[in-house]
């Protein structure tokens, strides 16, 4: 049996789980526009990705870079949210 590709669905499913926090806390901390970042960290991390030979370290890098990018359109929902009384403003931003 080949136990790599429950490996990787792992690694996927927890990082995802990761990132539904950090999008949160970066949306209440400091608004959409640290954006950027997350862009920078995806493209670190899909160039990373093409440079290791082990496949799951690959794999994992890959979906960590995705990640990333997917966070990017849920920091802007996440906006929204906020906006709707989803989740609490931060006091003293606008």
């Amino acid at each position: 049996m080949h136990w790599i590709g429950v490996v990787i669905a792992v690694i996927a499913f927890l990082l995802i789980g990761v990132f539904h926090p950090i999008v949160i806390k970066a949306e209440y901390y400091f608004g959409k526009r640290v954006w950027p970042v997350f862009l920078l960290a995806d493209l670190i991390f899909l160039a990373a990705s093409l440079w290791v030979a082990h496949p799951v370290g690959s794999s994992a890098l890959g979906v960590l870079g995705c990640s990333c990018l997917w966070s990017i359109g849920e920091l802007f929902e996440q906006e929204q949210r906020v906006a709707r009384g989803w989740y609490p403003r931060r006091p003293g931003r606008k």
